[in-house]
């Protein structure tokens, strides 16, 4: 089975127990590493039986993909952060966003009112883009949402803020998704595997972690430590009901906006199988 998830910390560390052997598997797992937006482009070919997937791009793969109710990205009054040089207003501005898949392009979109241009780079490319002056401002994901100001910058938008402002819910982030032909008694199976392993690193942060600094791109231990636990966590074990309505008033809000076409949401829970 080809499994892919993200060159990130949190992804790293709730995927440790399965990938290192700390949890049993009668599964042969092939790990694929790419960054989200080229997964989720990936995903369009069905190349990965497992992949991580943006809420945003899954409304384009849902009929390809179901998602698994363990495994997401789930921001608690957090998320992306739209960053610049001083302060300033987005309007007229050139953004650099990490992928026109993600769903921090989708936010951003959703967030303000004003017309700008953005500008598609790989999420590590932002920070380097604005030093350079090719972008005004740029969307951060992953630990760079904590890093920033290390670099200089400063906040002009939470984008997990604004979202918990106008709805008072979590923002989902990133989901883990598994491919529909696999037949479903091995969708259970890896989907209580992914349960095992991100109950492994809640239990063992430590040395979770330790694994995880592979991919903490220069920041500190205790900065990734924050960052981990922000994005793994109980509705990292299994998606919340707060978190399955988040993603249809996303989805709802996002169809109205004229992005995308709402998906049926398809989550894989254990035992009982698939809800909507």
């Amino acid at each position: 089975m080809i499994v892919a998830h993200t060159p990130d910390a949190d992804d790293a560390f709730m995927f440790y127990g399965m990938l290192k052997g700390k949890t049993a598997t009668r599964m042969r797992i092939k790990h694929v590493v790419d960054d989200i937006e080229s997964l989720n482009r990936r995903a369009f070919s069905g190349e990965m039986d497992v992949t991580a997937l943006s809420v945003h791009a899954y409304a384009f793969l849902h009929t390809r993909y179901r998602i698994l109710s363990a495994g997401a990205s789930i921001g608690e009054g957090y998320g992306p952060v739209v960053v610049a040089g001083e302060a300033m207003e987005i309007g007229g501005k050139r953004i650099g966003v990490p992928g026109k898949y993600t769903t921090a392009n989708l936010v951003l979109s959703l967030a303000v009112d004003a017309d700008f241009t953005p500008v598609e780079m790989r999420f590590e490319e932002v920070i380097p883009a604005l030093k350079r002056g090719d972008v005004d401002a740029g969307v951060l994901i992953h630990e760079a949402q904590l890093t920033y100001r290390a670099h200089g910058l400063v906040k002009i938008l939470d984008l997990g803020e604004w979202w918990h402002e106008k709805t008072h819910l979590p923002l989902p982030l990133g989901l883990n998704c598994i491919k529909r032909t696999i037949p479903m008694d091995q969708q259970l199976q890896f989907l209580e595997s992914m349960r095992e392993s991100v109950q492994y690193a809640l239990e063992h942060v430590d040395e979770a972690l330790e694994y995880a600094m592979r991919y903490s791109r220069g920041a500190k231990e205790e900065q990734m430590r924050q960052f981990v636990l922000m994005y793994v966590n109980r509705s990292t074990y299994e998606m919340p009901g707060e978190a399955i309505k988040a993603l249809n008033v996303l989805y709802e809000r996002a169809e109205r906006a004229g992005i995308i076409t709402k998906p049926p949401l398809d989550i894989l829970f254990p035992a009982v199988g698939c809800k909507s």
